[in-house]
């Protein structure tokens, strides 16, 4: 089947120059109905990713800049008494949106942090014992600095587990870079960008998605990449049975699209890692790592013919 995605990544990719791969998985969290983490420092282009999907989708869009002093009312709302009616009412945060950009994310306390998970994870936010539906589609992309920098807070693992996936943007290529410093920035062509798809089309390219065929050599194939990092010296932990509903969700968004209706072990193999990073904790310290560790250890898998 041909993918009624392609124009989307076409767009896209000319607002977040040479990042291919990275601009295609992000899109792959948003058909899998899960949240995107991105790791860089700033001026990478992380926000720009974020406002041309919500602007090709046509979806509302929130920007959060998470600061050392937010609070959770400042994310999720608060009651607020009104005179008039002699009664508190609640008012919607910013949270309230289809697409939430929460901007440098470790740089606010793990409270305020803590104020996404229940959104993250079941669509809703409860303010003083009362619960509000959040939109649908609901898609969060956060952005967080390098933990080395000053200023910043580790996100805790239940945190972590809440993204589909964790991804670097990274620097761009030296001639991409020139471009870019000629004033043909991506902020510039953001004017350009045209909604491609509407609310319902996207709610059933999601429905499409999650109806895709994953064979039971496949389903082995990603209990064995599991099992394996269950098993390694190298992880302090292995993978969840989350994160193994993650990988299926991935790569069947991945195969669709691609134009397919059923999922291959390439599928599995391209979007391994983007879920796989962030949930395992390697004895080494670096990030760059744990991502050659990973894709070791993929190696080390036999694939289903």
């Amino acid at each position: 089947m041909n993918s009624p995605i392609l124009p989307v990544l076409e767009q896209l990719n000319k607002v977040v120059l040479g990042k291919p791969f990275q601009v295609k998985l992000a899109v792959v969290c948003l058909l899998a109905k899960g949240h995107l983490l991105i790791e860089d420092l700033p001026g990478m282009g992380k926000t720009t990713l974020g406002q041309a999907m919500a602007k090709v989708f046509g979806l509302d869009f929130q920007r959060i800049q998470f600061t050392s002093d937010i609070l959770p009312a400042d994310i999720v709302g608060a009651n607020i008494f009104d005179r008039e009616k002699s009664a508190f009412e609640f008012h919607p945060g910013p949270v309230f949106s289809q697409l939430v950009l929460a901007d440098e994310i470790n740089r606010a306390t793990p409270k305020a942090q803590s104020a996404l998970l229940e959104a993250m994870e079941e669509q809703q936010v409860t303010v003083e014992g009362n619960t509000y539906e959040l939109p649908n589609p609901f898609f969060v992309i956060a952005t967080q600095n390098p933990t080395h920098q000053i200023g910043t807070y580790p996100l805790p693992e239940s945190q972590l587990d809440r993204f589909l996936f964790k991804i670097n943007l990274g620097y761009p290529d030296p001639e991409l870079e020139k471009v870019l410093l000629k004033g043909e920035s991506g902020r510039t062509k953001m004017a350009t960008l045209e909604s491609l798809l509407d609310l319902e089309t996207l709610k059933k390219l999601q429905q499409q998605v999650s109806e895709l065929t994953v064979t039971e050599h496949l389903l082995q194939y990603v209990m064995d990449l599991i099992q394996v990092t269950r098993q390694s010296p190298d992880f302090a932990h292995g993978l969840s049975p989350r994160a193994g509903l993650a990988i299926v969700s991935a790569a069947k968004a991945w195969a669709f699209v691609d134009g397919r209706d059923y999922v291959l072990p390439e599928d599995i193999q391209q979007v391994f890692v983007a879920s796989a990073r962030h949930r395992l904790q390697s004895i080494k310290t670096s990030s760059a790592s744990t991502i050659e560790l990973i894709k070791e250890l993929m190696d080390d898998v036999a694939v289903p013919a």
